[in-house]
């Protein structure tokens, strides 16, 4: 009898301006190494999105942001795991960023998402965002 799933609530930031959108890049050492996705990561039990996308922004990118409306939800089935990946709009507070907890980070046009290996579940986003149809398995 196989164990039941574990799901993770993974919260990230969508970060827009002048048309471009904020997406970090994942350290060498970390799952799905060198990836693209919107900054954020885990929510810990004692928070809520918002505190969780405020603290992720802070330690991976010396960020402050204003957390807006939840604006996205994918639930995706990894292998060992499900994530399910609540995106919120943000605004920065600040403008000086600096790659903390991320191997890099770039200002892109949604044109040109498909220039980056986004991680599945920041690709099933993108793809709800952009109201395109996501394949189902």
């Amino acid at each position: 009898m196989n164990a039941p799933v574990k799901t993770i609530r993974v919260v990230a930031a969508v970060v827009e301006y002048e048309g471009r959108y904020l997406i970090t890049q994942r350290r060498p050492s970390a799952v799905l190494p060198l990836m693209w996705e919107f900054p954020g990561g885990r929510r810990e039990e004692d928070e809520t999105d918002a505190d969780a996308v405020q603290r992720e922004m802070a330690e991976r990118l010396d960020a402050d942001v204003s957390v807006g409306a939840l604006i996205s939800f994918v639930s995706y089935p990894y292998e060992k795991y499900t994530v399910d990946l609540y995106l919120y709009a943000c605004e920065l507070q600040n403008p000086d960023l600096r790659c903390k907890a991320v191997n890099d980070y770039r200002w892109v046009t949604s044109e040109e998402f498909d220039k980056y290996p986004f991680t599945p579940a920041d690709e099933a986003s993108m793809a709800q965002l952009l109201g395109e149809n996501t394949p189902t398995e």
